[in-house]
C-alpha cells in the first residue's frame, strides 16, 4: 500500500514547479499510460489499484517500480473524477527540432499564449489527428505536462512533439527565411477562398486576445474562418478554430 510520503510526492506533481524540478509528469488510465509506454516514454514509477490488478492477468516484470494501492489511496493522488486503476509517472521528453527546417518540410502548429490546459491538450490531440508532428508553444502557454492537459491529449502526446520557444523571435527568423506563416485573425482572408500550402506554420492565438502584436509581425498570411450568419458570437473557441483550420489545410492537400 502507498505510504504517506509516496502520496505526498504524487500529489506534489500536480504542481508545475515540482514537475519541472524533477523533470517528470503524471498520466492516468490504461489507454493513456499504454499509449505513452508504446510511444517510448520512460516510465519511472507506476501505481495500480488492487482491483485493477485482480481484473487483469499479470504480464512480464516491468523495468520500473510498481506499487499497489487501495481504491481510496488512488483517489487521494488522482486528478480525474473517476480513477481508472493505474497511474504512472513518466520522464518529460526533450526534443531537438529546428523550427525553420520543420516548417519548410511539413505543416506545423504554433500557439501564442494558449492558457487553458484543456484547450492545449485538445489541440495536441487534433495535431495527431491531422498528421501534424510538431506543436510550438510560446513561453506563456499552459504547461503541456499539466495533468489536465495530459488527459486531454488522449494519448496523442506520444505521437506529437511539443516545444516551448521564443515564438515571436523564431517566427520572425522563419519569415525572413521564406517560411509561410499563417495566422488566424478576425480581419483575415476567407480560409475557404485561399490557396493553402502543404508546409508552413499555422499560428493560433490566445483564448481572449488572439495573436499578440509581437507574434503577428512574423505572420505572412492572415486567415479568418467566416461566419455563415450575422452571429452574435464574436469568435470560436481556440481548439474548435484549430480543428476547422487544420481540416481545411488537409482538405486542400
Amino acid at each position: 500500500m502507498l505510504s504517506k510520503n509516496r502520496i505526498k510526492w504524487l500529489r506534489s506533481l500536480q504542481m508545475k514547479k515540482h514537475r519541472t524540478a524533477e523533470g517528470v509528469f503524471v498520466a492516468e488510465g490504461p489507454k493513456l499510460v499504454g499509449e505513452l509506454l508504446s510511444g517510448g516514454f520512460e516510465c519511472v514509477y507506476q501505481v495500480q489499484s488492487t482491483k485493477y490488478v485482480a481484473e487483469r492477468p499479470q504480464g512480464a516484470t516491468q523495468p520500473f517500480p510498481v506499487e499497489l494501492a487501495t481504491e481510496d489511496e488512488l483517489r487521494q493522488v488522482s486528478t480525474v473524477e473517476t480513477p481508472q486503476g493505474v497511474l504512472a509517472v513518466f520522464r518529460q521528453p526533450c526534443y531537438a527540432v529546428d523550427f525553420v527546417k520543420a516548417a519548410k518540410a511539413n505543416l506545423c502548429l504554433a500557439l501564442d499564449e494558449v492558457q487553458n490546459p484543456g484547450n492545449l491538450g485538445t489541440i495536441v490531440r487534433l495535431a495527431d489527428w491531422f498528421g501534424i508532428g510538431d506543436v510550438f508553444c510560446s513561453q506563456g502557454c499552459a504547461d503541456v505536462f499539466n495533468p489536465k492537459t495530459v488527459q486531454a491529449t488522449m494519448g496523442a502526446l506520444a505521437h506529437v512533439r511539443v516545444h516551448y520557444i521564443d515564438l515571436a523571435g523564431v517566427l520572425e527568423r522563419a519569415r525572413q527565411e521564406g517560411v509561410t506563416v499563417y495566422g488566424t485573425f478576425l480581419d483575415g482572408e476567407n480560409i475557404y477562398e485561399k490557396r493553402l500550402a502543404n508546409a508552413g506554420v499555422i499560428v493560433m492565438g490566445n483564448e481572449g486576445s488572439g495573436i499578440s502584436a509581437a507574434v503577428a509581425q512574423g505572420v505572412t498570411e492572415r486567415l479568418t474562418i467566416p461566419s455563415w450568419t450575422d452571429s452574435h458570437v464574436e469568435s470560436l473557441n481556440v481548439a474548435i478554430a484549430t480543428a476547422v483550420v487544420c481540416a481545411e489545410f488537409r482538405r486542400q492537400a
